[in-house]
């Protein structure tokens, strides 16, 4: 019978931990079912409170702060662009002539077509621009005043 209660208290704890998202109650959720473990296998009801207070107390202590650690950094990582957000703002090299008409450059070593975003404008294979906008697989770009004509971004320091 105690390890029904255990059970049943492990349950609801960790029910509730899907409401308050706080990584607190499910460490306590741990230790009533490691409460529960111990009193499958006989323990007094003395065993299985202090079962349930040391696995809760070393959940809370050791496990928790790694686990929000761990999350920490996956938010940090998921706030980097990615995608389309990437590319616009990064510099390209010209592989084939661009103007306002169509072009070709590398991006990151991906090589994307490619349109001057002003329509005056035209650069030379060689030349480093920079992706001011993505329109569906067309990058367009504008030139870095930082760069010289045949200058890879490789070759600069």
């Amino acid at each position: 019978m105690d390890a029904v209660f255990w059970i049943v208290l492990g349950v609801v704890l960790a029910v509730a931990e899907i409401f308050t998202t706080t990584l607190f109650l499910i460490m306590f959720s741990i230790g009533a079912f490691a409460a529960a473990g111990a009193a499958a296998l006989g323990a007094p009801t003395a065993v299985q409170a202090g079962v349930f207070a040391v696995v809760s107390a070393l959940t809370v202590v050791v496990a928790r702060p790694a686990i929000r650690r761990h999350a920490r950094s996956g938010e940090a990582s998921a706030e980097q662009s990615f995608g389309v957000e990437a590319i616009e703002g990064s510099t390209a090299v010209v592989l084939e002539q661009v103007d306002a008409e169509r072009g070709l450059v590398k991006i990151g070593g991906e090589m994307w077509s490619a349109r001057s975003y002003d329509v005056t404008q035209s650069f030379v294979p060689g030349r480093r621009v920079r992706v001011i906008k993505v329109q569906g697989a067309t990058a367009l770009v504008w030139d870095d005043d930082f760069s010289t004509a045949g200058e890879l971004p490789e070759a600069r320091g």
